[in-house]
């Protein structure tokens, strides 16, 4: 098993290495922003107000409203990382590495608009009714031949064991963990009860997935922030000093202090793009899947409403985290042992020197179990819709159930292996995605630039956009389509009731 683990630990350092997934995401995430002239900067206050303010398109054809579908996307993305990850990387990397993680999620907004584009432009629609999209689909459908054959099964695949790595059996170890150490709850009963709430979550499908989701993620971000903001109010005098020890470390490097050993900037550059890549999924194609199933008047809508997942992933939460951190000075805290700290032990640290008696240790525990929980609802989605493309329909109940039992199961076994399982995998989604995204660059630009010159704040309707694009054979054949997908979808699902 040593031996094995070697292998893999290997494998996983040449994959999220600086010679193959950093610099092949940051610079397409570059190459993308050029190509849709950097509308990660112009429009994100539109997204915002469209997401999570107006929250749907009326009259739009979908499953889910955009809110959902962003909420889904979030619950799946915000989990361990923006405990555990940041810290990590301020351990490994310094202060400097949390720039580096704003550079991962500034040009990784671009990836997402344009992942979760392409899963609305060629969704379709599933044998019970539903919208299916997302990398398994448009990689196929975009990009005809065997090249587009070959990608599209290869990331379904890789989406298919990652999902039971990083979004089920890690998540799970991570609430068992977190119950024993702050409740002394037994492994075996923390994996029961989350078992069985994920049965309950799951049996739904995508509106049970995505009603948990747009319930509990706002208040997990809320709660999260809140406790976060009270320790920077407090330390309010440190902030501007910590945000220039961020910038300033991220190009000359970190001195040793404390239990911190220092670090160079190239450390900060690898663990702060590695971890912010992480982090946020942009580019992995993962939160295309939630979109996919959004319902939207407009191919751009959407894109641009899941780009504020990464706004709101790294931008915000992973900043306030970092903030933290620096600001009371945990990364220099030493443990018993000796030893500098590192993940959630570190973030855990810093809230509790920042709030009074025990409050720190018990919001870090309470968000990370709120965070992996929503974490695993949301990538059972992403794996059952791999499962789906795979197999088809009838194995989703069959995945659902083995969905149930691996998270018990990994709430009660070591999961070193699995980890780093999981990692191979999560990167090896990213590169058919990425080989996709750039050969239909092109196709998400001109579409993006059309739309946008028509309605730069997404305020049109659906029927004023009909009528603006009424000669626009891109946009009347993704139309059309998505009509002859609301006939099929009440059709088969008529006949599902006659059953």
């Amino acid at each position: 098993m040593d031996a094995l683990n070697s292998v893999l630990d290997s494998i996983a350092a040449v994959i999220w290495g600086p010679f193959v997934l950093i610099p092949l995401l940051l610079g397409t995430g570059i190459y993308m922003t050029v190509r849709l002239g950097g509308l990660q900067f112009l429009r994100t206050g539109s997204a915002l107000h469209l997401g999570l303010i107006r929250r749907s398109d009326k009259g739009a054809s979908g499953d889910v409203s955009q809110y959902r579908a962003l909420a889904t996307a979030l619950a799946a993305t915000v989990g361990t990382g923006n405990i555990a990850g940041v810290a990590t990387a301020i351990a490994l990397g310094g202060p400097g590495a949390i720039f580096w993680m704003w550079v991962s999620g500034i040009f990784g907004m671009a990836l997402k608009y344009s992942e979760s584009f392409l899963a609305v432009r060629f969704r379709q629609v599933d044998a019970k009714g539903g919208r299916n999209g997302g990398p398994q689909y448009y990689l196929q459908k975009g990009i005809r031949g065997p090249l587009g054959f070959v990608l599209a099964w290869a990331f379904t695949i890789f989406t298919i064991f990652a999902s039971f790595g990083i979004g089920n059996m890690v998540q799970g170890n991570s609430i068992a963990e977190t119950m024993t150490a702050n409740f002394s709850i037994p492994t075996w009963a923390t994996g029961l009860v989350l078992a069985a709430l994920t049965f309950v979550v799951l049996i739904g499908g995508v509106q049970s997935i995505s009603r948990a989701a747009a319930g509990i993620v706002p208040f997990m971000i809320v709660f999260f922030i809140a406790a976060q903001l009270w320790i920077l109010l407090v330390h309010i005098g440190d902030v501007p000093a910590a945000f220039a020890t961020i910038f300033m470390d991220a190009f000359t490097g970190s001195a040793a202090a404390g239990g911190f050993t220092g670090a160079a900037v190239i450390a900060a550059i690898q663990f702060g793009l590695a971890r912010g890549l992480f982090s946020n999924e942009s580019g992995m194609g993962s939160a295309a899947i939630a979109a996919g199933a959004a319902q939207t008047s407009h191919p751009v809508r959407q894109g641009l409403v899941s780009m504020t997942q990464t706004f709101i992933d790294t931008i915000i939460l992973v900043t306030m985290t970092a903030l933290v951190i620096v600001v009371t000075d945990a990364y220099t805290f030493i443990d018993d042992a000796g030893d500098a700290l590192t993940g959630v032990n570190l973030t855990s640290a810093a809230f509790s020197e920042g709030l009074p008696g025990e409050w720190g240790g018990w919001i870090v525990a309470i968000s990370l179990i709120m965070f992996a929980s929503t974490t695993l609802w949301g990538w059972s989605y992403y794996g059952e819709r791999a499962i789906e493309r795979a197999v088809g329909t009838r194995a989703i109940t069959p995945f659902r159930l083995v969905w149930v039992v691996m998270a018990y199961v990994g709430c009660t076994i070591p999961l070193a292996t699995v980890w780093t399982l999981a990692d191979i995998m999560n990167g090896l989604m990213v590169i058919p995605n990425l080989i996709g995204i750039l050969i239909l660059s092109n196709l998400v630009a001109r579409e993006t630039k059309s739309y946008l010159k028509f309605d730069p704040k997404l305020r049109a309707s659906q029927e004023e956009i009909d009528r603006a694009f009424v000669n626009d054979p891109g946009y009347q054949s993704w139309r059309t389509a998505e009509q002859e997908m609301d006939t099929r979808a009440i059709e088969v699902r008529a006949r599902l009731k006659q059953r």
